[in-house]
Formats: C-alpha cells, sequence, structure tokens
C-alpha cells in the first residue's frame, strides 16, 4: 500500500522514516508517563504529520502534554523534532498534534483569519492581529491567501504577529 500525503504526491521515503522514528519516541514517551494513546503517521503538505489520539476518557489524560495554550505541546514537538534529527542526521518539519489540539486550534485560527480578512475588505486598512507562534501564523497567513490578500510577520517572538494587508 502506498501512502499519499493530503497534496496527493507520494511522499519521500525520508518522511515516512520521520514519521516512523517519531512514533517510536512518542510511544516511549507514553509508557514512561502512563499515558494512554495512540499514534497516527501522516504525511501533510510535505511534511510528517504524527498525532496522539484517543477516546475521551484518555484525551483528558492527554491534555496534560498539551498545556496552556499549547507550551508543552510546543516543547514536546521540538523534542520529537531532535529525535528524528539524532536518528537521520537531517532537520525534521514534523508537525505533532495532541488530542486534536492543532486540529482544533487550526480551525478557529481560520475563522479569525476569514473575519480579519472581511474586515480588511472592508476598510482598505491593514490589520495587525495579536502575537501568535509560528504554527500559529503559518495557518492565518495560508487562510489569508486563500482569501486574495496578502499578509506579512512583524515582531520578534514571541510578539510577533501577523499584519493582513489590502492587494
Amino acid at each position: 500500500m502506498t501512502t499519499t500525503d493530503h497534496q496527493g504526491e507520494t511522499p519521500t521515503p525520508n518522511l515516512v522514516e520521520e514519521g516512523d522514528i517519531a512514533a517510536d519516541y512518542l510511544e516511549d514517551l507514553l509508557d514512561i508517563a502512563d499515558l494512554d494513546g495512540d499514534i497516527d503517521i501522516d504525511i501533510d503538505h510535505g511534511r510528517a504529520s504524527v498525532a496522539i489520539v484517543a477516546d475521551d476518557e484518555s484525551a483528558r489524560a492527554l491534555r496534560t502534554l498539551v498545556g496552556p495554550g499549547g507550551e508543552v505541546l510546543d516543547a514536546l514537538q521540538e523534542l520529537t523534532r531532535l529525535a528524528v534529527q539524532t536518528k537521520t542526521g537531517e532537520r525534521s518539519r514534523l508537525m505533532l498534534d495532541i488530542a486534536g489540539y492543532r486540529r482544533a486550534r487550526r480551525a478557529a485560527l481560520v475563522a479569525v483569519a476569514d473575519e480579519a480578512v472581511a474586515k480588511v475588505r472592508n476598510t482598505g486598512e491593514p490589520l495587525a492581529l495579536s502575537a501568535m507562534n509560528p504554527f500559529e501564523r503559518k495557518v492565518v497567513h495560508d487562510a489569508v491567501a486563500a482569501g486574495g490578500l496578502t499578509s506579512d510577520s512583524e515582531g520578534m517572538e514571541p510578539n510577533r504577529r501577523v499584519v493582513i494587508r489590502p492587494v
């Protein structure tokens, strides 16, 4: 069976390997933390994507791995990327989701971006959004582009924000 990514392309063996290495690392983490969860591996827009999923009861326990505002999830994603890099020797752009947090956050951010695009269209004025992490900014930039406007990021971490501009 051939795995395809969400763009319909056959993923490179490197991305499949990244997903497998990340899954092994995360399974060990779940065992150490005595948490239940299944690992889903996918290829999404040219990068390995790994999700820890669980039923409702176990998902509540997994939320401790998300932390406030996704801070723990971001840290675990970086650790997982480092584990992949250690094994492959290559920098990883792997995305990690736990208990559907990023999926839900993505949907909320697209709604914010759509509302902001409508406001910029109506006023003709640029609009700066609140500070966001790199994942959140990427989601907003993609939604703004899909809405036919332009955007860029301004400021320094952790106060970096997306500015949406009329065309």
